[in-house]
């Protein structure tokens, strides 16, 4: 059962990966919140990044960034897992 989901979320993946992007030049931004997420690796952290831009008649307005720290690997009673947080995916939920 979990390698089928395993296999579903592969192909999830591929498929998304294919979708054309658009970039937030070519975007309209006279009326827009745009939102960058990133994650850099410090050493033996990660930072997740979120940046925020909120763009209203043409001009932007507002302009925030949050940080979260984590460990790169934190300590689990799962020990098998040796990936990174640094690799793991982002799930974006709008409302």
């Amino acid at each position: 059962m979990k390698y089928l989901i395993a296999l579903f979320a592969c192909a999830l993946f591929f498929s998304c990966e294919e979708q054309k992007t658009q970039n937030l030049e070519s975007l309209d931004k006279k009326s827009a919140r745009e939102v960058t997420l990133s994650t850099v690796e410090r050493g033996d952290s990660v930072l997740h990044i979120t940046t925020q831009n909120i763009w209203y008649n043409g001009d932007r307005i507002a302009e925030k960034s949050d940080t979260i720290i984590t460990e790169a690997k934190p300590k689990s009673w799962n020990a098998t897992d040796t990936s990174s947080l640094r690799h793991v995916p982002i799930f974006v939920t709008v409302q």
